[in-house]
């Protein structure tokens, strides 16, 4: 499953940002500077008042007060996207081993970190994502993508044993992030009226991934850009907010919104393929990261998407009333495209509307 994975594309090979940003620069190489953030800086939101929502986990398996937070929960997912996840159940021993493994990583020898280099034809291990070609402008930040589950699927190659803990530290997190994670999507069918098999099915042989993101420092930050505009082509997004620094930022009415991370919440959000599955009544949000002058930023973002072998479509009782919405595809087909297509916006998601 996971061999068929990650043989679908790789990503052209790029200079290291962590080095890059660590010289004397007069100015941004031309390949990262983003022209559109001087339009695009004008629609940041300057409204402290206006965050996205948070949701208690703990609350949602509480029968006393489940019914008032599984309808703030569903409101979450309708009218954002996007929330923030509170006693979820990770214990912060598991998180804060994994932040320290990632960060000893993130600063060891560029040498060593390029001993778990990305290969040709291969979406995991050291370098950057959905670099398509050698004119396509380029994100300042650096990352490290591990395929998690299947566990029998792992590619130790990419698995750094420096720290020595990091691969138990990955073990541990990843297995405690994607039960949350099934059970949202769980919480999400109820919401929507269906039973909860009827979304989590699908996440039976659940494919996960834990990309790990580095976002040096720029002292020319307004024209450079960590991560490009983009709605999540997976099903759900659970990042970690390795350290305080903001980032973050999603697109709503038009409007560009700061995160204000909130220290050991999962920062959570739909993509694609639940858009897809719910027939837009949940839908994907775009969203970005901007860069620091000052302060490096670190990040862990888990994805989950179903099975390999999974067809996508949506829910036939949410159908019904509206008629479907999207194409039905392969997940093999649906993956296959969105590694291979660069990031940009939601397009991807538009050729798959019905």
């Amino acid at each position: 499953m996971t061999k068929n994975l990650i043989s679908l594309g790789g990503s052209l090979p790029v200079d290291n940002v962590q080095a890059l940003a660590g010289t004397e620069l007069k100015d941004v190489p031309d390949r990262y500077v983003r022209s559109e953030l001087e339009y695009d800086n004008d629609v940041v939101s300057t409204d402290n008042d206006v965050e996205i929502p948070v949701i208690d986990l703990s609350r949602l398996l509480n029968q006393k007060s489940a019914s008032d937070e599984l309808a703030k929960f569903h409101s979450a997912c309708l009218d954002w996207g996007f929330f923030q996840l509170i006693n979820h159940g990770v214990s912060e021993e598991v998180i804060e081993k994994m932040k320290v493994d990632m960060e000893d990583f993130f600063r060891l020898p560029l040498e060593e970190k390029k001993v778990y280099g990305q290969l040709p034809d291969s979406t995991e291990g050291y370098g950057q994502s959905f670099v398509k070609s050698d004119e396509q402008k380029l994100e300042w930040a650096d990352m490290h993508l591990l395929i998690t589950n299947p566990v029998k699927e792992r590619n130790m190659r990419f698995w750094p044993n420096n720290p020595t803990s990091f691969r138990e530290s990955v073990n541990k997190f990843s297995k405690d992030v994607q039960e949350v994670a099934m059970c949202l999507i769980g919480l999400m069918a109820r919401n929507l009226g269906l039973e909860s098999q009827v979304l989590t099915k699908p996440f039976e042989n659940c494919i996960q991934a834990v990309r790990m993101n580095y976002y040096p420092p720029c002292r020319y930050s307004d024209k450079v850009l960590g991560l490009t505009p983009h709605s999540d082509a997976s099903s759900l997004t659970l990042l970690l907010q390795v350290n305080q620094v903001n980032g973050l930022q999603i697109k709503k009415n038009g409007k560009w919104f700061p995160v204000q991370p909130i220290l050991g919440a999962f920062v959570v959000n739909i993509g694609d393929i639940l858009e897809i599955m719910t027939n837009g009544v949940y839908k994907s949000i775009e969203h970005r990261v901007v860069i620091n002058p000052d302060k490096e930023r670190l990040s862990i973002a888990v994805f989950h998407d179903p099975e390999f072998s999974a067809i996508i479509e949506p829910v036939q009782d949410l159908v019904k009333k509206h008629g479907a919405r999207y194409k039905t595809v392969r997940h093999a087909d649906f993956l296959n495209q969105s590694i291979n297509n660069k990031l940009d916006s939601k397009t991807f998601l538009d050729q798959f509307k019905l």
